[in-house]
This record gives structure tokens, sequence and C-alpha cells, in this order.
């Protein structure tokens, strides 16, 4: 029995998939600054500065995760 490959589609299919890799650790990366970047603000604040915003330091890490997700 003989089988034929066709090593052209194996090409562009990693190469698609190196670039699909490529820009998802990009997306990370870029969220990362944004979650760390969010902390680092809101650690700055002072606790009434945070209640007048209505969060609390316990809130910090989850609200800086939602701003990264959105972006």
């Amino acid at each position: 029995m003989a089988y034929a490959s066709d090593n052209r589609a194996v090409g562009l299919n990693l190469s698609a998939r190196i670039d699909a890799a490529v820009e998802s650790w990009k997306t990370a990366s870029e969220k990362r600054k944004i979650f760390k970047r969010t902390v680092r603000e809101l650690n700055e604040l002072s606790n009434a500065e945070l209640a007048d915003i209505g969060l609390s330091r316990s809130m910090i890490r989850s609200v800086a995760r939602d701003a990264a997700n959105m972006a």
C-alpha cells in the first residue's frame, strides 16, 4: 500500500502554530504588565483612598486580574 504526504501543508501548519504561540505569548505578556501596574498603583493608595473608590486591600489582586482580562 502506498502513502502520499504533502510536506507543504505541514510546514504551513507549523508556521501558523508558531505564529499563534507567539501571539499568545505577547497577549499574556501584555496582560501581566497590566496586572502588575494595576496592583502597584492600587497598593500606593491609602486605605481611605481605596475606600473612597469602593475597594479594600484584599480586593486589589482581584480587581487587577479583572483589569488585565478586559484588555
